[in-house]
């Protein structure tokens, strides 16, 4: 009995990125080939479930040998096994370390440790995210975290050449590894209106002004891992010096007088501010003046919502209006006679307006 056979011979390595996006997202086997049928994949190829199943998992086969090398970028360009396409290769890899914003928000500032792994049965019930999928994204923060540790020079950069990320993701990792690296609470119910995104925008800030590497481009010669991720003690310590402006009576009062001429007339909210400038302005210095302790660098987050942003939220002040005000009480130090620190002020302030200006939501 003769049988026709259609045969069709390659070695270019079949990839679907449909099917590649449900093993990501932790599908088993069964629910993806689920999901495919009811996208209408049988209607467009005029296949049989059978089929569909055959190919799911063979596809799910080649994803699992694949993923070895996804641990090491790199490798995957130089292995002879599977035949991919550059373009193809690049999709797989920055597919594979993406991550869902809703999950890193819950393990950020968290210790990457087997301790919070623990955890991700929790964090997967929580969020919606599989646990497999928890998993593999763990495991990745973990796996960029170890790597970069011992890495001198800029983090971004370090970590978009070994694991050859995008540029956005290889900047979102960093925010990852910095909150990490010095456990920032951001966990706390005050602080849940915070995005992911939010905190790495403030990470970033934090990377190119308060740290190690953000002092100069000498630095980099120095044999010095975690540049971008220690803070600069030198510079934490400098800040125990604008203490002065609220310790000092006529700075003080000088200060809030400079702040309220340059805002009269300019705000609705313009009774408030010289009503709580005394109290905003010690607020704002105090977090300065401690972060050369461990537990109040953690805290930072907290102390900026509960020391600025909070009393000016129950005070109705728009955006716009702490904008305002945090342009003309930074700028306004620059004016006051024996206030010699300008240059420590600018570090300081430059990066506590960035953070308060995104985190000031509802």
């Amino acid at each position: 009995m003769a049988v026709e056979l259609d045969v069709f011979v390659g070695n270019t390595t079949i990839m679907d990125e449909e099917v590649y996006q449900l093993w990501l997202d932790g599908y088993t086997v069964n629910d993806a080939v689920r999901a495919r049928m009811e996208g209408g994949v049988l209607d467009e190829f005029d296949a049989t479930a059978d089929v569909l199943l055959s190919d799911t998992m063979d596809q799910y086969r080649t994803f699992q040998m694949c993923e070895r090398l996804l641990h090491s970028p790199a490798k995957l360009a130089n292995q002879l096994l599977f035949q991919i396409p550059p373009h193809r290769q690049t999709m797989l890899i920055e597919r594979y370390y993406a991550f869902d914003d809703v999950f890193v928000r819950e393990v950020l500032g968290k210790k990457l440790s087997k301790g919070t792994k623990k955890d991700l049965d929790d964090i997967s019930a929580k969020t919606g995210v599989t646990l497999k999928s928890c998993r593999r994204q763990f495991d990745n923060f973990k796996r960029i975290f170890k790597v970069v540790e011992e890495l001198k020079g800029p983090l971004v950069e370090n970590i978009r050449q070994h694991f050859l990320l995008s540029d956005k993701l290889a900047r979102d990792y960093a925010a990852i590894v910095f909150f990490a690296n010095n456990r920032f609470e951001t966990g706390k119910k005050k602080l849940q209106y915070i995005t992911f995104q939010d905190f790495a925008f403030c990470a970033g800030q934090l990377i190119n002004n308060w740290t190690v590497g953000a002092v100069g481009e000498g630095l980099w010669l120095l044999p010095l891992a975690n540049m971008d991720v220690d803070l600069d003690k030198e510079f934490l310590q400098e800040l125990k010096e604008l203490k002065v402006l609220i310790t000092d009576k006529d700075l003080l009062d000088q200060h809030k007088s400079l702040v309220c001429t340059a805002l009269r007339g300019k705000t609705k909210a313009f009774n408030e501010m010289e009503a709580n400038f005394k109290n905003l302005s010690r607020g704002l210095v105090n977090i300065a003046t401690k972060l050369t302790n461990t537990k109040d660098v953690r805290d930072f987050f907290i102390d900026l919502v509960e020391k600025f942003i909070e009393p000016c939220r129950s005070d109705r002040w728009t955006a716009a209006d702490v904008k305002l005000y945090l342009t003309h009480y930074t700028n306004s130090a620059h004016i006051l006679d024996t206030f010699k620190h300008q240059v420590v002020w600018d570090r300081y302030m430059g990066v506590i307006k960035s953070c308060i200006f995104k985190m000031y939501h509802d």
